[in-house]
């Protein structure tokens, strides 16, 4: 089961996210529901950085991700633009596929309880073949 957290802080905005475990949809490599999520989770950090100019920190390894926005700005317009984007399509993969997906949403200041590696740049990220 992959399981998808997104967090607020005490404001209620998104302080960050993780993403843990894995689908078990399919095969490694034939997980159409691990990719979906995937690149959802993907292109909202790739968004954060690159379109929104977000500081962000994030951690990632196989079968693991987690990012952290923050404080100042979490009342970016665009930050929360591409956050509850990528909120609203993890929500319908769960709801699709709910014995693979569990999406959770929960009061926490940093996201997963562990302080993620500051990222600047996501080229400078190295890749993990899933979440």
């Amino acid at each position: 089961m992959l399981h998808v957290t997104f967090y607020r802080d005490g404001q209620g905005r998104c302080s960050g996210l993780s993403a843990r475990g894995h689908t078990s949809f399919a095969e490694h490599g034939e997980d159409i529901v691990c990719a979906a999520v995937s690149a959802v989770l993907q292109a909202a950090a790739l968004g954060l950085a690159e379109h929104a100019g977000a500081e962000l920190e994030s951690r990632q390894a196989p079968g693991e991700l987690e990012l952290h926005l923050k404080a100042a700005e979490r009342d970016r317009e665009s930050v929360r633009a591409i956050v509850a984007t990528a909120e609203l399509a993890v929500a319908e993969i769960a709801r699709r596929f709910p014995d693979h997906v569990r999406l959770r949403r929960s009061r926490s200041r940093v996201a997963g309880g562990r302080r993620p590696e500051r990222v600047t740049k996501p080229a400078s990220r190295r890749r993990a073949h899933d979440v």
